[in-house]
């Protein structure tokens, strides 16, 4: 699978790709806090071509979710 959910999550938190793994999220990534989420929110809607509801939004509790709410959206490379 590709890692392109962590490399825009790597950029907009200004993380490294290797401190990223599907179990990061807010709790644990203290960059991800809610000015990173609509960072983050508009980064992936504009690299994936696709618009997110504010339920997906909200849902986006890991980089886990995230994936699973882009292949929901139709994305197959994440």
């Amino acid at each position: 699978m590709s890692d392109r959910v962590r490399k825009i999550f790597s950029e907009i938190l200004k993380v490294s790709v290797d401190q990223l793994d599907d179990e990061s999220s807010p709790e644990n990534t203290p960059q991800w806090d809610s000015y990173a989420a609509m960072d983050l929110t508009l980064a992936l809607e504009d690299e994936f071509g696709i618009r997110l509801t504010t339920k997906d939004i909200v849902s986006m509790r890991s980089i886990a979710i995230v994936k699973n709410v882009l292949r929901k959206a139709g994305v197959t490379d994440v």
